[in-house]
């Protein structure tokens, strides 16, 4: 990774002294619309269902939406616009892919989870609740942003869709599921968003943040790591590991919880400061492993990936409060837990704007209408940060944030292909 995130850059800098809000959707409409709205006419409407989405209040439902602009014929208009044109949504989130980072560069991707519950079976990629985890019937989609610690921006989703929605033939087309969609886990489901967003198109290389809660870590590490990917993970305090140290306690023990990982080593504590906040943290050298036949314990092998496991506390009292796994073993500890936080940038952006915008409002019941209206609503949150507070004052749900002060953003290396040993005076059992 280069430096190029070491300058700050003011949101406003791609818009004329004075823009207001409505300048800015216009600039932004104009700006990523034109990749895959050939037609002027497609651009009006593309135009009009984004400021729906930042004006109306309350869901943004298609009526809602057309309220703004016509009433029943627009509705109708609208309609046809996300449901059954033809116009492809994969250039737009391109398109704001490339705006986004000319306008606010980002520090890190971002990969995170969204559920979309639903009382019905008709919404496309609906599936069952589980009452063992809590999680309710409904749609579940992975959104890759950009984010950095001034703002952050969805800018390509994948929608799960189970396998019963693509083995049923009456369900596949009612849905409009195109042809070449394939059923994957969840787990694949998540990687292929990120290969497909890096492998096609123009974006910088930056480390990906992500939860593995409920996810295959191995493989998600791997599968990253394997397209150069680096990756800062929080995982549970059950994800099993191995310590790669001779010097540390639980060496050649095979597998165990990153939990007890940690409780181990604790007493070599350092106290980091980042930013604004300040934890304990001890960092242990990892590799993933598992015990030999006859439990027999298995050493760490030559061949795996040296990762790094970071236990966080806030209260000494207490077990650690927070447990991070990266392949960036080579990062300076506070420039990952200080990146660490910006996924609670995604999470509160998505909260206090993209909930407000529609992210998880569409209610047709097709496959190409959910991924049209999602990428609109991804522009519209966009255009309701760059546009600071202006936006929102005639919804029932507040007015938009304003953003953060700028901050000079941490530049974090990708991760070698094989580290040396680790000098870092916060890693357990490095030299000092």
């Amino acid at each position: 990774m280069s430096g190029a995130l070491n300058q700050t850059k003011d949101v406003f800098a791609d818009f004329p002294d004075g823009a207001g809000p409505s300048d800015v959707v216009s600039e932004l409409a104009g700006a990523v619309f034109s990749a895959s709205l050939r037609r002027r006419d497609q651009r009006a409407k593309g135009e009009q269902y984004l400021r729906g989405l930042l004006t109306v209040g309350g869901r943004k439902t298609m009526r809602n939406v057309a309220s703004l602009v016509g009433g029943s014929a627009a509705e109708q208009s609208l309609q046809h616009f996300i449901s059954s044109s033809t116009w492809d949504w994969a250039p737009v989130r391109e398109a704001l892919a490339c705006y986004v980072q000319r306008t606010v560069p980002p520090q890190a991707w971002v990969l995170q989870q969204m559920s979309i519950p639903k009382a019905g079976d008709q919404s496309v990629g609906v599936a069952a609740g589980s009452p063992a985890t809590g999680e309710a019937p409904g749609q579940r989609a992975y959104g890759l942003w950009f984010a950095s610690e001034e703002m952050s921006v969805p800018v390509n989703w994948r929608l799960h869709l189970p396998e019963c929605w693509l083995q049923d033939t009456s369900r596949r087309r009612r849905a409009d599921i195109p042809a070449e969609t394939v059923a994957e886990s969840r787990d694949e489901c998540a990687v292929a968003a990120v290969r497909e967003t890096m492998d096609r198109w123009p974006v910088p290389p930056r480390p990906l943040l992500l939860n593995a809660g409920g996810h295959d870590l191995p493989m998600l590490m791997r599968e990253f790591g394997d397209a150069g990917v680096p990756v800062l993970a929080r995982i549970g305090p059950s994800s099993r590991l191995a310590v790669a140290d001779p010097a540390l306690p639980g060496y050649g023990a095979g597998a165990v919880s990153a939990q007890q990982i940690v409780e181990a080593v604790k007493g070599l504590r350092h106290p980091v400061r980042w930013g604004g906040s300040s934890a304990l943290v001890v960092a242990v050298r990892v590799v993933f492993g598992g015990r030999a036949p006859f439990g027999r314990a298995e050493a760490p092998g030559r061949g795996q990936r040296s990762m790094l496991l970071l236990g966080v506390w806030n209260d000494p009292l207490r077990p650690a409060g927070e447990l991070l796994l990266t392949d960036m073993t080579q990062a300076p500890v506070p420039a990952l837990l200080r990146m660490s936080r910006l996924a609670r940038r995604v999470s509160r952006d998505f909260t206090e704007v993209g909930e407000r915008v529609g992210l998880r409002d569409f209610e047709g019941r097709s496959f190409r209408g959910w991924h049209r209206h999602i990428t609109l609503a991804s522009v519209a949150h966009a255009a309701a940060l760059l546009g600071g507070t202006g936006w929102g004052e005639n919804t029932a749900r507040g007015p938009w944030p304003a953003l953060v002060p700028s901050v000079a953003p941490v530049p974090v290396p990708l991760r070698t292909a094989r580290p040396p040993r680790l000098t870092s005076p916060y890693v357990a059992g490095a030299s000092a």
